[in-house]
This record gives structure tokens, sequence and C-alpha cells, in this order.
């Protein structure tokens, strides 16, 4: 009689790889993830570097005030082409002569490629440009760079300005995420002009009422979507691309956008 072989024999060779083979596979895709956002970000540290080169950076003197620093520009006109993984050249002759811009900032912790680009390409465009926070005096980034506050979020006047910026980081919340910047945020709105945040402070936006119906975009990873939960908690229409500018509203995705975004909100001013 011929011997019967067990059915319950463990799972096949082939069964078991597949299991394993999983495991490998994520920490590839988290490191390919990972190499990909330091790419970027050494990218947009490089235009900046080579921005300052060809223009000047009017904060590298020491003592220099911030809020003079637009004031001093003979550079009017320019032309910038920027390139950012994952979306199209972007190419914009203009000049910004007689337009201001004010620029929100955490106190501390804002990130300074949110900061220091878009400035740096408004100034060169020829806007004047101010820096406004919490509190006065020197302002610290992130990464270790400083700014002038010229004046608090509560002393904007609005009637001064073309433009409200708000600067994400990792401070954005702590400092910003109030009622001193909902009310800038609707009155900007209510007034018609151009209004902007990038990385997390889209969600101080959407908490404020502005981005109800709009396009938007906002920082986020794939392990964390909670930022892009509260732009559509307030009514937002979520786009995953770098910047999304919907009317005088823009919007841009982290620190690896802040050219782009820049260059859009530049766009955008001159046709106000």
């Amino acid at each position: 009689m011929a011997k019967r072989t067990s059915s319950s024999s463990s799972p096949s060779p082939r069964c078991c790889g597949a299991r394993y083979m999983k495991k490998p596979l994520i920490i590839i895709g988290i490191i390919v993830i990972v190499t990909l956002v330091g790419y970027l970000g050494y990218r947009t540290f490089l235009n900046y570097q080579n921005l300052i080169k060809e223009k000047g950076n009017p904060l590298q003197e020491e003592g220099i005030n911030d809020s003079s620093a637009a004031d001093t520009a003979t550079d009017t006109d320019f032309t910038v082409s920027a390139s950012t993984s994952g979306s199209s050249v972007l190419s914009v002759e203009t000049a910004l002569k007689g337009k201001s811009v004010v620029m929100v900032i955490a106190f501390k912790n804002f990130r300074d490629e949110e900061y220091f680009v878009p400035r740096q390409i408004l100034y060169v465009a020829g806007a004047d440009v101010k820096t406004a926070s919490t509190q006065k005096g020197l302002a610290s980034g992130a990464e270790g760079g400083q700014a002038q506050v010229d004046l608090l979020i509560s002393e904007i006047n609005l009637a001064d300005f073309d433009a409200v910026v708000f600067i994400g980081g990792p401070g954005a919340l702590e400092y910003l995420d109030n009622e001193d910047s909902y009310k800038l945020i609707k009155d900007t709105v209510s007034q018609g002009k151009l209004l902007a945040g990038i990385c997390i402070a889209p969600t101080i936006l959407a908490k404020a009422g502005a981005l109800e119906g709009k396009k938007a975009t906002v920082y986020s990873t794939p392990m964390d979507k909670s930022a892009v939960k509260i732009l559509e908690d307030n009514g937002a229409i979520y786009e995953e691309k770098f910047v999304v500018a919907d009317g005088r509203i823009i919007t841009g995705s982290g620190p690896e956008a802040a050219e782009e975004f820049a260059m859009k909100v530049t766009e955008v001013l001159t046709l106000q």
C-alpha cells in the first residue's frame, strides 16, 4: 500500500519568498523617496546660490535692513528660467517696480529656502519687500538663517501692500496659526490682494476660510497626509503639485517648490 503524504506541510518556498520579499521592497522604496527629496532640496539650494552670484545678495552685508534692501535695487527687469522636477520650465520677464509685498514668517524656525529664495526673486524684480512676524527683531530660520522683522502681523496695513505671502517651516503653526493671521488672510482676500502660502502655511489659509472652493497644494509625505485633510475639511480642492494658482491665491508644496512658487507670485502680481 502506497504511503500517504501529509497535506498539512509548511508553506511552499515560493509563498514564503513572496512574503519575505515585501520588506526589502518597502525599504528600497523609502530609500528612493528620501534620495529624491534630498536631490530636490539640493537643486533648490544650487539655484539660490547661482541667483545670488548673478544678482548679488541684499542680505549679505552685515547690518543691512531687510526692509530697505528692495529700495536699493537697480535691476527691475530680469529673466529666470526655473526648472523643477515634475513641472514645466517657467520663464518670466517682468518688473515689479512699484509693487509691495509683505512676507509673513515664524519668529523661530521658519523654512529658510521658502523665505530667502522668493524674497531674492521678488527683490531682483524690483518689489519692495517687508517682513512681518509675531515680534520684531531678528527671526531665525530652521537652517540657521536670520531675517530682520519690520513689523508685527497686527501692524500690517493692507493699503500699503499688493501681496501677502505666508512662509512655512517647523515654527509656522506655532507662531502663525492664530487669530491675527486669520484676520490678515480674510482681509487680504476681501480686498482682492494676492494671497500666497507655501509648505504647511496653506493649512493656515484654509483655516481662515480662504481656500474654500479653491484649488490648492500643501506639504505632505506618503506617511503623513494630515495637512491635505485640513485643506479638504475646509473646502479646498487639493492638487498634488509643486505650485497651484487659483485666481489671486497661490500655494506651494514645500522648499523644493520655492523658486517656482516665487515665479508664480511674480507672474500673477504683474497682472494686478
